[in-house]
């Protein structure tokens, strides 16, 4: 990786990575800058240079919203003639869904953006923080990354294919349905394969977030239909059916189907995921889910419910019809999606 005179936009949106411990628990430390300064100025001439960009309010990422989204996409868009490329600091619990939105608001990008942060705050004993973000600021000179990627201990994963994993390990992401595009160990092995190309022209797409509702729903065996019926009554523009397997959900029951044939004659957009985590939704490939195609439910291939989520989010924000959407969500938009 050549990063000689790149330099690099470091936006700290909020997360564990800026934290300090306090009598009340964790909260933001007082001078995050400072500390961020003192930590990479060791590295010397290892890494690029950086500006960082703090946002005085951090987000708790458990409380980030789509605005939340929309806000970092757009600092990126307003700064990125500025930079060479960027690394978001992020808190993990949401940064699967941040790495996801990003990516199709920054479609086309010729520049890497990084997602990290840490399991561990900054100034902690064993934390973590330290190689995230120093091997992520390497990775934002890189000129072989040209998308948003999630990097977090040694794996870098394909910001929309990633998903968090694990609360107390290190290697808390991982892309189950997609190989890792780079592992970062003594050297960084890019798997050149599977990075996106770099595209011709950048294609941002950076609606308003509003108020769009999209309502997941994860069925169980015997609940009950009703379940379903309240999560309609609440008028979402789409919901996530979070089926079995391949995309199944029970069908013994003809009220289920119903209700989901009148949801969609609604205009209401039905996408199925798998609550497996390794495969891909085809719905109607068991007899238990031909009702759902034929009640207009759109089967979501392989992509991670974050990515399902913020994709919905983005197509709605774009003001398309509800066929429309059904068709976008269909549609490989920044490598979410294997063809």
């Amino acid at each position: 990786m050549t990063m000689n005179k790149k330099h690099i936009g470091l936006i700290y949106t909020g997360g564990t990575v800026g934290m300090a411990m306090t009598e009340q628990g964790y909260a933001p430390m007082p001078d995050f800058a400072g500390a961020l300064s003192r930590l990479l100025a060791a590295s010397g001439d290892a890494l690029p240079s950086y500006t960082l960009y703090a946002y005085p309010d951090p987000i708790d990422s458990t409380n980030a919203t789509p605005q939340d989204w929309q806000r970092i996409g757009r600092d990126i868009a307003a700064r990125y003639n500025d930079h060479d490329g960027f690394v978001v600091l992020h808190g993990t619990d949401t940064m699967a869904y941040t790495a996801s939105a990003l990516s199709f608001m920054l479609q086309g990008l010729r520049k890497p953006v990084i997602v990290t942060g840490s399991q561990i705050p900054l100034g902690a004993v064993r934390s973590d923080a330290p190689q995230n973000l120093i091997t992520a600021l390497q990775l934002a000179a890189s000129d072989a990354i040209n998308e948003v990627a999630l990097y977090f201990n040694q794996r870098l994963l394909r910001g929309n294919r990633a998903t968090k994993v694990s609360t107390e390990c290190f290697d808390a992401f991982d892309s189950p349905n997609c190989p890792r595009l780079a592992e970062a160990g003594i050297d960084v092995r890019f798997n050149s394969a599977v990075l996106l190309p770099r595209a011709a022209q950048e294609r941002f797409e950076l609606p308003d977030y509003g108020a769009r509702v999209v309502l997941p729903v994860r069925f169980v065996p015997g609940m009950p239909v009703s379940a379903v019926q309240a999560m309609i009554d609440l008028k979402p523009q789409a919901m996530i059916l979070q089926c079995y397997g391949a995309g199944n959900a029970p069908d013994r029951d003809p009220a289920l189907m119903d209700m989901l044939a009148q949801a969609s004659a609604k205009g209401i957009v039905l996408a199925a995921c798998s609550q497996s985590l390794h495969g891909r939704v085809a719905i109607g490939t068991y007899a238990a889910g031909a009702g759902m195609k034929q009640a207009g439910v759109v089967g979501t291939g392989d992509m991670t419910f974050e990515a399902i989520f913020t994709k919905l989010h983005h197509l709605l924000a774009l003001g398309l019809t509800p066929e429309a959407v059904r068709t976008g969500l269909l549609r490989n938009l920044a490598g979410e999606l294997t063809g």
